[in-house]
Order: structure tokens, then sequence, then C-alpha cells
């Protein structure tokens, strides 16, 4: 065994048949965006569109981000969020801003241990530091099977071969997953029995957008809260359980996203690429600053104390075989030509990684656990001899599960209209639930057909 106790394993569901090409900006915004100039002298931040107060623009490195406020609501220049009309002011208002003579006192500091103490706060130098000083020939060695996307029949039953109810951990119980969901094409009945039998289910986003990293607030927030909600309406998911999530192309999405991660209640990110390291990195919370490159660049800057990240380990051999990959099914064989990579991505990685299930459950101290059963070990380290009556790890049925789904779920075709296009189409999903009115989707997650009807308000500032 390796004395490495932290082993990642991320598949993504290459299976899933997602939209997940490129969204084109709209020529109405292009023009917007080349007309708005972002101001040199504050950098930055949220801006007031001089045309309307329905709109601003995100400034992100000087390129402006034109963004709407949800239906109803203006852009409030002075506390740049937006609110009621009668209690916005309309901008743009001018400002002075003095000169720029020191650097941002908001940025995340380097990691100081003395002050970083579990189980609130964990981080090290360079993110390798075992929590809780544990030896690492007594540190269980956990491995997280997460997977990203859709579910449906194009990838279910290899979900069901994977967790098959016969590999187990060492204290007998089944081993489980964590799955990202995203939205379109999911079959919400598949994913409550995923959800029943205990595996964990997170958000990634519902409309599986290229480019969120740039967006601003009110994106993320109908994108990942908007998810939750999905899944509450459809697979009957307590909002409660979902506390993870993870953003798409593992693109995060700077300060913007984590600050909707710690207003809305989650507890964890899992979006940060690390780079090949032969040591994997531990998680740690967003107290200080990342202990290693952000390979994506679009990391937090910020602290967000308390909200912790799992960062993707990439793939590492020391002659760099395979090729440096994040994901599992992005590895490739250097000598290998087009043909045999696919045919292995289709048919012998998932041989392999049966294989590789099979082997690792003959070990006396690996253990294949969920995202937060992992954090909930991080935040109260026990050694690999006390966990076999570990109770976070065992098998005792939670009551806050969505219930077995029903035999025969409803089959619903759904008419559905991207915004940004002027065509209508129809979706499928299945759902132990009534059929939506409408394909649920960006600003009315529970499908009701009337468009913005999401409206959003932070769990820190609810009465």
């Amino acid at each position: 065994m390796m004395c490495v106790s932290f082993y990642m394993i991320f598949i993504h569901s290459f299976f899933a048949v997602t939209s997940q090409n490129d969204q084109k900006k709209s020529k109405a915004d292009d023009k917007k965006n080349e007309d708005f100039e972002c101001p040199h002298s504050t950098g930055n931040g949220n801006y007031a569109d001089p045309a309307t107060c329905k709109r601003f623009y995100q400034c992100v490195d000087g390129y402006p981000y034109v963004n709407r406020c949800p239906s109803g609501l203006y852009f409030d220049d002075i506390s740049k969020f937006c609110t009621f009309k009668n209690e916005a002011r309309c901008g743009p208002i001018a400002t002075t801003p003095g000169p720029v003579t020191e650097p941002p006192t908001d940025l995340a500091v380097k990691c100081d241990p003395a002050e970083c103490q579990l189980p609130y706060c964990f981080c090290s130098k360079d993110g390798t530091l075992i929590p809780g000083g544990i030896n690492p020939e007594e540190t269980p060695q956990m491995i997280l099977l997460t997977f990203d996307g859709a579910i449906n029949l194009n990838n279910y039953d290899h979900y069901r071969k994977v967790f098959n109810h016969k590999r187990r951990n060492p204290n007998g119980c089944e081993i489980k997953g964590t799955f990202f969901i995203s939205h379109e094409y999911s079959n919400y009945h598949m994913i409550q029995e995923l959800a029943s039998e205990g595996h964990e289910i997170a958000t990634e986003t519902i409309s599986l957008q290229s480019g969120l990293e740039d967006k601003g607030y009110e994106e993320w927030v109908g994108e990942m809260v908007g998810m939750r909600d999905i899944l509450k309406h459809l697979s009957n998911i307590s909002k409660s359980e979902v506390v993870g999530m993870r953003a798409p192309f593992l693109k995060p999405g700077r300060n913007t996203q984590y600050k909707v991660l710690e207003e809305f209640g989650y507890i964890y990110d899992s979006s940060i690429g690390v780079p090949a390291l032969p040591i994997p990195v531990w998680p740690y919370t967003l107290d200080y600053k990342i202990p290693h490159e952000c390979k994506s660049g679009t990391c937090p800057s910020r602290s967000f104390p308390g909200v912790w990240e799992v960062p993707l380990n990439t793939h590492y051999v020391e002659g760099f075989e395979g090729g440096h990959c994040p994901y599992l099914d992005q590895c490739v064989l250097h000598n290998h030509d087009a043909e045999d990579v696919s045919e292995w991505l289709q048919e012998d990685f998932f041989e392999g990684l049966h294989k590789f299930l099979d082997w690792v459950i003959t070990l006396p101290d690996v253990w294949f656990v969920t995202t937060t059963q992992a954090l909930t070990w991080m935040t109260d380290p026990k050694p690999a001899k006390q966990l076999n009556n570990y109770e976070p790890w065992d098998c005792k049925k939670r009551d806050n599960l969505p219930p077995a789904p029903c035999k025969l779920p409803n089959k619903c075709a759904l008419s559905f209209k991207r915004p940004e296009l002027n065509v209508t189409d129809t979706r499928y999903l299945e759902t132990c639930n009534e059929c939506p009115n409408q394909y649920p989707w960006l600003g009315d997650a529970s499908g009701s057909g009337i468009p913005g009807k999401d409206n959003y308000v932070p769990d820190n500032v609810r009465k």
C-alpha cells in the first residue's frame, strides 16, 4: 500500500447525452458589450447599464459581461445588486474613486496553521498534511467515486454495475459514490433510486452552459440553487441533503460562485483541478489561499471561511503514461492511435475499472466513501483501526433520505424553448411526482410555465 491516504477517482459521465457545446452570445449582447467600457480606475465589479436599470455589467479583467436583473427587479448602482423598483437607485451614479495605492485587503492570505483548527478550518502549506497529524500507516485510504452530468439510460446500467450491492467496505457496508447532477436529459426516477440507497447527490448546473465562470451572481444562483430545487421537485431529495456542487467543465466561477455557495448553505465545492503531483492534495477550507496552482485560472481569490474545497487531483505516474487528466475518461495512452483510445474509453475503461474495484475491496484499510463522508472524517480524524464502528460510515438507514422510488414513474413529454433560440422542442423526463406543466429550466425550477418564477433569497438573510 502507498502511504498516501487520499485518492480520488473522478469519472465524467461521457455516456450522458448532455448539451455541452459552447453557447454563443446573442449579437445584441455582443453589441452592448462593445459599447460599454469597464472603468480602469476601479477594476472588476458590477456597473450600471447607462441605457436601462434592468441590466448591469460585470467587469472581469477589463471585459464587460451583460447581466439582466430577474423579472420585476432593477439594478441599484449604490448597493450593486438587483432590488425592487422603489428601492433601486438607477445609475450610472458618478463617483470619484481615490487613487489605488495599496493592494486589495480582502484577498486570501497563506495558511496559518496556528489559527486554522479543525473541525471548522483546515489548511497546510502545500495541501499534503494529513488531518489530525495521524501517521500515514494509521490513516485510512479513501477513494471517492464521483460522476458528472445527466443520469439516464445511456449511463445508468454502468452505474448499477459499479454499485452492484456486492462490493463492500471493510465494515461490511456497500460502497457509495457522489453524483453531480446536471438537468437536461436527466431521469429523475433513476436519480431518486440512487439517492434512496445512500449515494450522495450534489449539483452541477441546470444548463451546463460554457462561460459560466464569467457570469454574475444571479446566473450562478439560478444555475446552482435552481438545480437543487429541481432535485427536490422531481426526485424528492431534501435541499438540506444537497450540500456540494461542481462547476461545468471544471471552470469555477471566481469569487462569485463561492459567494453563492456561502450564502445558500452549501458545504463544499469540487471544481478546482490540481496540477500533476506525486502526492495528492487533501481537501481544504477556503479560509486561506489555495495551496497549489490554479489550473483553470478562475479560482477564488478571497477568503470564504468554512467552505470546503475538494480538489481534483490530476492522474500522475512518474513516466506520465496516460497523460495529465483530472477525469479518468480523459486519460489517454500516448502510444495508442485514435481507434485504440476510443475502444478503451467505450469498453476497456469500465472493464479496467471493475478489475480495479474488485482488487481494492480485498484490501483491509481502503474505503469507498461519498464526498460528505470523507469531509466528516476530516473534521474529526480517526485512525484506520477505529473505523469499523465509525458511525458516519456505517450502514444505518438515514431518515432524511428520499423514499425508494415508485415502480411506475410518470413519463413526461414537455415543451421546451431555450431563451436564446426561437424554436420550441420536446424534452422527456421520468419522475414519481406529477409531470410539470413545462420542462423545468432557469427561472422556473418547478416547471410551472411561468417565466422568471424563481426569485431566490440567500439563506443567511431569510426572515
